[in-house]
């Protein structure tokens, strides 16, 4: 990764993750700011709702790992895409790997009851994920 391109990523890089305890478990959350939550919110409300997840690992060989998580909704049209960099984050995604969960808060009620839990179906994969960060944090 050129010094641009890491650059270019690490100003589109999502700052705003973080963990929360859920019944006793550490339980990754992307904060989201409160106009965007309310309307993932609004438009997903009181329907069945399911969420394609999808990380998209990013690395360069020298160390640096972003990962893109690409969140599709089955309703409403929408689709979220937070690209996250792993150096700063490992705990995240230690958690997303531990957990199979992820979750989105609003900024003003970030680890509240106003939050929106997405089990992963394939918890394999955020393992595997995990595996791939690992490795490309220690080139």
């Amino acid at each position: 990764m050129a010094n641009e391109e890491l650059d270019k990523f690490l100003a589109q890089r999502h700052k705003d993750v973080t963990l929360f305890d859920f019944e006793g478990k550490q339980v990754p959350c992307i904060i989201l700011d409160d106009e965007k939550f309310r309307s993932i919110m609004k438009t997903i409300a009181g329907k069945p709702v399911s969420v394609e997840t999808n990380l998209n690992i990013l690395q360069d060989g020298l160390g640096h790992v972003f990962v893109r998580i690409t969140l599709t909704f089955s309703q409403g049209n929408i689709e979220e895409k937070f690209l996250i960099y792993a150096n700063e984050s490992v705990d995240f995604f230690e958690a997303l790997a531990d957990t199979a969960m992820l979750t989105l808060s609003s900024s003003s009620q970030y680890g509240s009851s106003n939050v929106f839990m997405i089990q992963l179906p394939k918890p394999e994969r955020a393992q595997n994920a995990l595996d791939i960060i690992r490795k490309g944090l220690h080139k």
